[in-house]
């Protein structure tokens, strides 16, 4: 599947016409403001003259566990295969996965499927090339320590172990609904890197809205997943221009 966003594959003559599954609830917080950020964004676009232009939304939000530590077992990853397959059998045109980590296994979760999963690591990549600056990724041990956002010719800075399991301990939190004291905690990090010009890279979906108030300039995948375009095919009965253009952040393969 070619990359871009989920906003720029909605557009479309009917609503019939673009079916988008989103595996979500992983976290919720964060499924619900990608969805936000989506319908604004074609609104924006003037897209939308009636709620019959808005493309058919499916959100599967799945009971799964938060991938926020290094060791991720089979057991972990089954609610997600589920999810992707009861998506897939719904006979949505494509899924976005709105969680980072999960992208580890985007290859994995592809071959269970037929309908395509959009590439987050492929828009995250032409992001980080574009601003040609060290980038530190923020988000969880296994996202980190598996390079799913190392690229060739780009620098990086480095977490210490601490603070790679301090920001596991307030992804959970946040999950938890403890908002204020995690917000703080990530904002120490981040302002130790950014004075020396580091890009911060927001690699985890609960991390752009814990630090959405603490005006740290970042790259947020949420953003790229909702922002970034995607080339999709034409329906056969053209009477859309189907997922041509849906902005959604493409995660890795």
């Amino acid at each position: 599947m070619d990359s871009c966003g989920v906003a720029e594959n909605a557009i479309s003559a009917s609503s019939a016409s673009v079916k988008i599954g989103i595996l979500g609830g992983i976290g919720h917080g964060a499924t619900c403001e990608f969805y936000n950020k989506l319908i604004k964004e074609l609104q924006k676009r003037k897209l939308i003259k009636r709620n019959t232009d808005y493309p058919h939304i499916i959100i599967n939000s799945i009971p799964a566990s938060e991938l926020v530590r290094n060791k991720i077992s089979s057991p972990d990853l089954k609610p997600y295969v589920e999810g992707v397959k009861l998506l897939d059998k719904i006979g949505v045109d494509f899924i976005v996965m709105v969680c980072n980590t999960i992208h580890l296994y985007f290859r994995l979760l592809q071959r269970e499927i037929k309908t395509p999963i959009l590439d987050l690591r492929k828009e995250v990549r032409l992001a980080l090339i574009s601003k040609r600056k060290r980038v530190l990724v923020l988000g969880t041990p296994a996202t980190i320590t598996r390079g799913l956002y190392e690229f060739p010719g780009i620098k990086y800075s480095r977490l210490g172990k601490k603070e790679m399991n301090d920001i596991s301990d307030s992804i959970l939190q946040f999950n938890q609904g403890f908002i204020a004291l995690q917000g703080n905690n990530l904002s120490e990090i981040c302002r130790k890197r950014i004075k020396n010009g580091t890009q911060i890279i927001l690699a985890c979906t609960e991390l752009s809205l814990m630090l959405e108030k603490e005006g740290i300039p970042n790259i947020s995948t949420l953003d790229i997943l909702v922002y970034n375009k995607y080339k999709g095919r034409q329906n056969k009965t053209n009477r859309s221009r189907l997922i041509s253009q849906t902005k959604l952040m493409n995660l890795p393969e």
